[in-house]
């Protein structure tokens, strides 16, 4: 293998040595299969392909200065693409089975696993889709779990520093009683043309505002949304919000640092009174805003002036990854030790 640059990997995909599959057929899940190959064999007609029957996840591993790997909150990846499945009428993968072939699957490729210090990760990306060859609105009858990983650097190449995000009025992420708190591909796929707009304005993302009134703030692109006031963090509550994990840590470690969560509504005009503000999730873990542009109302709302992030972002940040890298107390139990 070519010596890599661990320091200097971007957020993308690196082929690794293993990935591992699961089918379900005939009303059960089969036995685990390891891999070598990158490609699937998959029918023309399969259901994924035509009628997005596809739900996936994204958790990540990390090597601590003790030499451990460390899995974050596995189970809470597990539920959620139940939930997810569910949502879509998947089979739905046991939680013990969905551990085991996240475990198997960076085992197999610990040699992945960046070296503590790095500021680099392994990223576990579980995709589940619907196989079936059939030409019909209607669920399949088989499926497959496939898990790759990867080795990734910083989602966004400024790493913790505040960036730019505006809210664009004519986009709308999901629909209300849609698909918007499950985790699939087509949420992702319906957000690229904003995000494509965004970007060639000079911003990092869009807020997405609640698609039925466009009063309540919704999502930060393909990450939730948070906000600091005093000793306060709120987030939006919404039916169309995707349940992140990372935003849920978060909520729990502000508890665990004596502020108030506030899981509510939060009307556009309550911007003007926050102090910071953060998109949060796997990937990035947290991305500091450093304004918010309303360019139809042309209004900025600045949460940075020194292109520092603030000090409640920096701490909570500092706190999870410590956890997540075995530098910090797991008081909560949320590492699972491969």
């Amino acid at each position: 293998m070519k010596e890599i640059d661990w320091s200097s990997l971007s957020f993308g995909y690196m082929p690794t040595d293993y990935n591992v599959r699961i089918n379900y057929r005939n009303g059960e899940w089969g036995v685990l299969e390891v891999s070598s190959s990158d490609t699937l064999n998959i029918h023309m007609a399969a259901t994924c392909l035509h009628y997005g029957q596809e739900a996936f996840e994204g958790l990540k591993a990390f090597r601590g200065k003790d030499g451990k790997i460390r899995i974050f909150r596995i189970e809470e990846n597990a539920k959620r693409l139940q939930s997810s499945s569910e949502g879509i009428m998947m089979a739905k993968l046991p939680i013990d089975r969905f551990v085991e072939a996240v475990k198997k699957v960076v085992e197999l490729n610990e040699r992945f696993v960046p070296p503590y210090g790095s500021g680099a990760s392994l990223y576990i990306r579980p995709l589940l889709i619907g196989t079936s060859a059939q030409v019909g609105v209607k669920p399949a009858a088989e499926y497959m779990l496939v898990i790759f990983v990867t080795p990734v650097g910083p989602y966004f190449k400024s790493g913790f520093k505040p960036s730019p995000y505006a809210i664009l009025r004519h986009f709308d992420r999901v629909a209300p009683l849609g698909t918007g708190r499950i985790k699939v591909g087509g949420n992702y796929a319906a957000s690229l043309q904003a995000g494509d707009e965004a970007h060639r304005l000079g911003y990092s993302a869009v807020l997405y505002l609640d698609a039925k009134e466009k009063k309540y703030l919704d999502e930060c692109g393909p990450a939730n949304f948070f906000a600091i006031r005093g000793n306060s963090y709120i987030t939006p509550k919404s039916d169309s919000i995707l349940p992140s994990i990372t935003n849920d840590s978060l909520t729990i470690l502000a508890e665990d640092m004596g502020m108030t969560v506030e899981r509510r509504p939060i009307e556009v005009s309550e911007l003007a009174t926050f102090e910071e503000a953060g998109a949060c999730g796997t990937a990035a873990v947290i991305s500091p805003i450093e304004r918010i542009d309303d360019l139809d109302e042309k209004k900025s709302y600045v949460f940075s002036k020194d292109g520092e992030a603030g000090p409640i972002c920096t701490k909570l940040y500092n706190k999870l990854q410590g956890i997540q890298y075995g530098d910090e107390p797991d008081t909560h139990g949320w590492n699972t030790i491969v």
